[in-house]
C-alpha cells in the first residue's frame, strides 16, 4: 500500500508568480508546481521542427540528463515519484496518457489527480514537481517515445526514483479506457 512521502516540500525552484501554462484550459485544478509548455512544430517540405526546452525558457531549471523511454499500445508506466528531480516530459512519437496524483502533505492540491493527453496530436512539454506520483500509458495503435530531460542525473548507486503498483487501491486512479 501507497503511504506519501513525508518530506518537506519547497517551491522556491520556481520562479514568483509562475502559474501553469495549461490552467486556462483546464476545468480541474492543475496540480501545484506542475507547469507545462505548448511546443510549436514548424512544417516544411522537408519535415518538422519542434524546440523543446530551451537554457532560457521559464520552465528550465538545470539539467541533469537526456533519457528516451518508450512504451507498447496499452502499457502502463507507473507510479513513481522523485524526492530530488524534476521531470521533463516531452513527447516525440504516438500519444500519451500522463496522470499526476498529488500526495504532498501540506500541498494546496493534496489529493487532486491530473491527467494529460500529449503526443504528436498534442505536443505539451509537461513539468512534474518533486514527490508528485506520475505514471503514463501509451493510447493509440504504435509505440509512443518520450523525451525526459530531468534536472538530475540518474545516480545507479542511489536511484532517485520510487515506485508504486499501478493499480495500488490507495492512488485514487483507474488506468481503464474512459468513454466520454
Amino acid at each position: 500500500m501507497f503511504t506519501p512521502p513525508r518530506v518537506s516540500v519547497s517551491l522556491a525552484r520556481f520562479p514568483p508568480g509562475a502559474v501553469p501554462a495549461a490552467a486556462d484550459r483546464r476545468e480541474d485544478p492543475v496540480i501545484e508546481g506542475v507547469r507545462t509548455k505548448q511546443l510549436k512544430v514548424i512544417p516544411d517540405e522537408r519535415g518538422r521542427l519542434m524546440e523543446a526546452l530551451r537554457s532560457d525558457d521559464e520552465l528550465f531549471i538545470k539539467f541533469g540528463q537526456a533519457y528516451i523511454t518508450t512504451a507498447y499500445p496499452g502499457v502502463i508506466k507507473g507510479w513513481h515519484y522523485h524526492k530530488i528531480q524534476i521531470d521533463n516530459f516531452i513527447p516525440v512519437r504516438g500519444m500519451f496518457k500522463v496522470v499526476l496524483y498529488d500526495s504532498r502533505p501540506g500541498s494546496k492540491t493534496r489529493g487532486e489527480v491530473n491527467e494529460f493527453f500529449i503526443g504528436v496530436h498534442n505536443p505539451i512539454l509537461l513539468q512534474i514537481p518533486i514527490l508528485v506520483l506520475h505514471g503514463f500509458k501509451a493510447i493509440g495503435t504504435e509505440e509512443a517515445i518520450m523525451l525526459n530531460l530531468p534536472t538530475e542525473a540518474y545516480r545507479y548507486d542511489a536511484p532517485d526514483e520510487y515506485r508504486v503498483d499501478p493499480r495500488d487501491a490507495s492512488v485514487p486512479y483507474d488506468w481503464s479506457l474512459k468513454e466520454k
